[in-house]
């Protein structure tokens, strides 16, 4: 859509000589305008079609008053295209222009970006500034699934004088640097079609528009890649691994379920493989993932501590019956890490490990005795001297 969007802004009409004279400077440094030869200053640029010449070389005529020429030279390798030049007739015509334009330091070097009157404009400058450095060296992709505007530019001073200039327009833009070019892209499409209006081209974004949503309309929605597709399905077994986990837990509990702890087992129990999210958004008042997990988490140790006290029970009378499996097991990380255990020493209880089945206390069904099987070691001291050391052996 390069063609058509060139057509339409060859054809804006600017309403301030400001911006005129905003997009004539930009496109005579964007096209390369400035050449020495034999110590004189020419210029002449090679512009993409004969209407944006023409556009260029009437301002020129119109603002400073200097003729023009304009020539049409076949393009090396296909005849059948032909670049439009535009040149100033005389050297002194043409230094002028470039002292007047700012395009020329105070000392009569060429400067390496835009004048600084220019960059420091209105906001109708920032759009003129755009719709020159497009004419002059600019593309406009399809709505495909990677649609740009680009513009090439002379040098990296260029490129950031062209973003400061998107910035004050409210377009987001990123540089790149390819085959010792600078280039500006704007990539978003809601920004392309933005930045056209902004320029002056409404019927072009307009176009590009309607190609998009129908690009849209008729492209499948792209398969999910394969890292995302796993994380989703682990996801999914681990939410109905914790549905079965907490319908466990309700078993255990009976009517001993605070109501709390209740509302988000509901929940839990009808909605299999929600995320923890949507469960918090399901509740009333909706609640963060991490306290529906918090409770979910409260209502698994509450089972495990209910099951142990109903083993102790039964061992405790020599009424040996299936004990019931802890609610805790294989806990998913959906809810958290760690889950409070019952350690067999007294100084330890209540610490915390990683998640899986609590640990049964040695001295619970022993009278206090620790078996032979469970004994654990402990630090010794062997040897004298300078051959002292502590080891690690069993009891």
């Amino acid at each position: 859509m390069t063609a058509a969007l060139t057509d339409e802004l060859s054809r804006t009409t600017p309403t301030r000589p400001c911006c005129r004279r905003a997009e004539m400077i930009t496109v005579l440094r964007f096209a390369g305008g400035l050449h020495h030869q034999d110590g004189q200053l020419r210029i002449e640029v090679d512009l993409p079609t004969l209407a944006v010449a023409r556009r260029v070389g009437a301002t020129i005529r119109a603002l400073y008053g200097y003729p023009t020429q304009l020539h049409a030279l076949p393009t090396p390798g296909s005849p059948a295209a032909t670049r439009h030049r535009l040149r100033i007739t005389r050297h002194a015509d043409a230094a002028a222009l470039a002292r007047r334009t700012g395009l020329l330091d105070p000392r009569g070097r060429p400067i390496r970006g835009l004048p600084a009157p220019l960059v420091a404009g209105a906001v109708c400058d920032a759009a003129a500034i755009w719709r020159g450095a497009f004419l002059a060296a600019g593309t406009l992709t399809e709505p495909h699934r990677f649609p740009a505007l680009e513009v090439t530019c002379p040098s990296l001073e260029t490129a950031m004088a062209l973003t400061g200039a998107a910035r004050r327009l409210g377009i987001p833009t990123r540089t790149k640097h390819l085959r010792d070019t600078d280039r500006v892209t704007v990539g978003d499409p809601d920004a392309i079609t933005a930045l056209l209006t902004q320029i002056g081209a409404p019927n072009t974004a307009t176009t590009w528009a309607h190609h998009r949503i129908q690009r849209r309309a008729h492209t499948p929605e792209p398969r999910r890649p394969g890292f995302d597709d796993a994380n989703h399905t682990r996801a999914t077994h681990a939410a109905a691994a914790a549905a079965t986990r907490v319908q466990r837990a309700l078993v255990i509990l009976g009517d001993q379920v605070p109501d709390n702890l209740a509302a988000v087992a509901a929940l839990r129990m009808t909605h299999h493989e929600a995320s923890l999210e949507a469960l918090g958004q399901l509740m009333n008042p909706p609640m963060t993932k991490d306290a529906v997990a918090g409770r979910i988490r409260r209502l698994l140790a509450l089972a495990d501590t209910t099951a142990r006290d109903t083993r102790h029970h039964h061992h405790h009378h020599h009424h040996p019956h299936p004990h019931p499996e802890p609610a805790t097991r294989g806990f998913p990380h959906e809810v958290g890490r760690f889950l409070p255990r019952t350690s067999t020493h007294p100084a330890k209880a209540g610490s915390f490990r990683e998640c899986g089945p609590p640990a049964t206390p040695a001295r619970m069904f022993t009278g206090g005795r620790v078996p032979a099987t469970d004994r654990r070691p402990r630090w010794r001291t062997v040897g004298a001297g300078g051959r002292r050391r502590t080891l690690w052996v069993p009891r």
